[in-house]
Order: C-alpha cells, then structure tokens, then sequence
C-alpha cells in the first residue's frame, strides 16, 4: 500500500489518525453542551443546540478548532474542561510500533495538526507520542486550517518537504482532498477515526483500518 523506497517524508495528522477521535467527539458533543447548559441555566436540548449551531458556523475556519476561541465565545475554560475528562485520550492501536518502525528506516516524521497548541499539551502530556515526530507543526501558527488550498505552501516556509517523495495520513477528506490538490505523492486515508462509531466513507482514497497493515 506504501512505496516505501520512494518516500522520505511523512506527514501525519494527530485527532482521528493517531488517536482516537472519541474524546474528541465525546468532549465537544456532549460534555461542552452540558457544561454549557449548567452554566447559562439552560435546558440540555437548548443548549445542545446552541452550542453546535455555533460549531456550525466556525466549521471550516480556524476558529473551529481554537480553543481559545470556543472559551471566549460559551463563556467557559475550555482547556480545564478538556482537561477534566482527559481519561478519555487513547492511542490508536499499533500507533507507537509504527512510530518506531518509520523511524528506524531514517523517515523523516512530521505531526501536521490543526489542534490548537493548549490541546496539544494535554495530549502530550497523556500519551506516548511527543518525541516521536523530528518536527510537529500547528495550523493554529501558520494561520491557516489544513483543508485550506494555501495552508501546504506555508507550511513548506516552515518545513520543507519533496511533495513527490512525501506520504499523509489523515482523516478529514476536505484535508486530504487539499494535500491531493497541492500534489503530495501518496495519500491515505482512515476508516475508523472514532472507535465508537462505524467506519467512514473515505471517498476516492484508499485507507487503513490499522496502522499494522503498513508496518514497515
């Protein structure tokens, strides 16, 4: 599935691709909603749809994934909540091996996140991951989303990188449709972002159920 000889970079997405999206989607889908409604006195229907009428509008821009951002605008501390059920944080099954296979062919291994930098530190901080990677670049310091046409220009500014001879993984389509756009050579896509819920349409790309069927 991967031409290992023609590859000397890899890019590697963070929520969905290496870790498991459920705390993701748990934390922003029903424990913001619910801390919001007991901060604001609202019903939990009311506030449900509040607050993802509101993701709604950010979805797409950087702000979305801000967590400074989304703590201005409900009013809470966003960081703390995250940090509250922080439990939830896992690592994809077979992750790490991989990490340690890459680098034992001398790839050089880049995290490409849009996670905002204080999410980034929690994660860090409860899992494995942090020295695995020769460089980690934030979405958040480029300016730009990934899914954004001009975001892999800026990053070639701050990580230069042979488009040609360069592998993504990643489980946002409209971010692997933009790095297909801009010519990064090989592309694959994930099924199971979420642990809890069923596989994704992964569209025109081929995907990996399990970083163990490209081990090195």
């Amino acid at each position: 599935m991967i031409n290992w000889n023609r590859l000397d970079t890899l890019l590697l997405d963070l929520d969905g691709t290496l870790l498991d999206l459920h705390y993701d989607n748990h934390f922003w889908l029903e424990y913001v909603p619910r801390r919001y409604a007991e901060k604001h006195g609202l019903a939990a229907e009311a506030a449900r749809a509040e607050v993802l009428g509101r993701y709604q509008r950010a979805e797409g821009t950087l702000n979305w994934y801000c967590v400074d951002y989304w703590s201005r605008e409900l009013l809470l501390d966003i960081p703390q909540l995250k940090e509250e059920v922080n439990h939830l944080i896992a690592v994809h099954p077979h992750v790490l091996d991989f990490l340690d296979a890459v680098k034992a062919m001398k790839k050089r291994v880049v995290l490409v996140t849009n996670a905002h930098g204080k999410t980034l530190a929690i994660k860090f901080q409860r899992t494995a991951l942090g020295g695995h990677f020769d460089a980690v670049v934030c979405s958040h310091d480029l300016g730009l989303p990934k899914e954004h046409a001009d975001f892999w220009d800026k990053m070639q500014q701050v990580q230069p990188f042979e488009k040609h001879n360069t592998l993504l993984i990643d489980d946002s389509l409209p971010v692997l449709r933009s790095a297909n756009q801009y010519g990064i050579g090989q592309l694959l896509a994930v099924y199971k972002p979420d642990s809890k819920l069923p596989e994704k349409d992964i569209g025109e790309f081929r995907g990996i159920r399990s970083f163990r069927e490209i081990m090195p």
